[in-house]
């Protein structure tokens, strides 16, 4: 579909009367950063996932670590056994 040109003059003239002149170009001015801004933000999107996709995924979640309350024993050492003794129990 085409435009014709005697529509966008249509468009134009009634922009003009719409916001007026002085009006204009600080409202074109302020359509062109938000459309730099939302290509940019569009293409750091891409990019991000496709890093992420790329990135290896952990086959073992992280140990998580609890800490004991303050005045609580600590944790219980491991106690060495001689390879030789059967387990008890």
């Amino acid at each position: 579909m085409r435009i014709s040109p005697t529509a966008v003059l249509l468009i134009a003239v009634f922009a003009v009367l719409l916001f007026g002149g002085k009006r204009l170009p600080d409202a074109a001015r302020s359509l062109g950063r938000a459309l730099r801004v939302l290509r940019s933000e569009a293409k750091a999107l891409r990019s991000d996932s496709a890093t992420a996709a790329s990135a290896p995924s952990p086959t073992e979640p992280a140990p998580r670590t609890i800490k004991a309350a303050p005045g609580a024993p600590g944790p219980a050492r491991p106690v060495a056994r001689d390879p030789g003794t059967a387990p008890r129990g």
